[in-house]
């Protein structure tokens, strides 16, 4: 086990970080409609490892990425050519990405807080809920799609990291949530950029340890909480007080505090590839107990022009 504690001052995480604003537009290998709903068709978007790039790592096969947007459960889309750029770097360097549709649950709010905690947790289950429907179409077509079942990784940005956080939580805790996924299924890995947890009976806790997981938020995001907004046993909670679980349990994790940094993490992930690549390369393929906790201050880090608090986005 390596327990790394760092500050990185001023230094780029990505050799690719000089292009992180640029538009890289990337066309999908396929378009498949994995679930329609009553009011929706949902479909995923499959952009295959590029020509020629490596597809392997020291004899191990890259894993699938599966990647939801985000928005705050209000806006976005799978094919938001913000991502594309990422995508593209993904495909580079071998991997399968997955870009999913789910449903916005908080589609026309204009408040959300504790008070709207009912309609914050039904939202955010929609979208788990459509995490596994399509995890379950990609199962049940592995071979078409050339995915190994046992090698996915979910990832997420902002309200798709809350869903990927969400989904794996539900997944270790065997609730009725997971039980639609085969039994014994789980995801290889989660990486989260400014992800959180929502609990309804206190401290998180998983009844069986979670897939390696790769955590990246800004101790200052006002946007999803860095730590915690806590009432009674109502918690939700941030990247800053889930790596206190992760590491008093001993679980395999990556965590990143990107210090003074807002939201704009949730869309750090062209800047950050490489700090990707290790995590997949060795607690996700070569199944290290690589642990890795660092606190970040980078003036390269991309910085975005999106909603910073709940203020911006929903108006309250």
């Amino acid at each position: 086990m390596k327990i790394l504690k760092c500050i990185i001052a001023a230094a780029a995480l990505s050799a690719a970080a000089s292009a992180a604003a640029q538009e890289s537009t990337i066309t999908p290998d396929g378009t498949y409609m994995y679930e329609k709903r009553d009011t929706c068709e949902l479909f995923m978007d499959v952009y295959n490892p590029a020509e020629g790039s490596e597809t392997t790592f020291m004899g191990i096969e890259k894993p699938a990425v599966i990647f939801m947007f985000g928005g705050g459960f209000i806006q976005g889309t799978r094919d938001d050519k913000s991502y594309h750029s990422w995508f593209r770097m993904m495909t580079e360097n071998g991997y399968r990405v997955i870009s999913i549709d789910y449903r916005l649950g908080l589609k026309g709010s204009t408040k959300v807080g504790v008070a709207q905690v009912n309609v914050l947790d039904k939202a955010i289950h929609m979208a788990v809920e459509d995490l596994f429907s399509a995890t379950n179409f990609i199962i049940e077509n592995a071979d078409q799609l050339d995915v190994d079942p046992s090698n996915i990784v979910i990832s997420g940005s902002s309200a798709g990291a809350i869903s990927v956080m969400q989904a794996e939580y539900e997944i270790a805790n065997r609730t009725s949530w997971a039980s639609v996924l085969p039994e014994g299924f789980n995801y290889a890995g989660v990486m989260s950029f400014s992800g959180a947890i929502l609990s309804r009976e206190g401290k998180v806790d998983y009844a069986t340890a979670p897939c390696p997981t790769l955590m990246l938020h800004g101790t200052s995001d006002k946007l999803v909480p860095y730590n915690q907004i806590k009432l009674f046993n109502l918690g939700f909670f941030g990247g800053g007080k889930l790596v206190e679980r992760f590491k008093k349990f001993g679980y395999s994790y990556n965590m990143f505090h990107f210090i003074d940094y807002g939201h704009e993490i949730a869309g750090s992930m062209y800047s950050t590839l490489d700090i990707q690549k290790k995590f997949l390369e060795s607690n996700v393929m070569q199944k290290k107990m690589r642990i890795i906790e660092a606190w970040i201050s980078d003036p390269d880090v991309w910085k975005g022009s999106g909603p910073q608090s709940r203020k911006e986005l929903y108006g309250n």
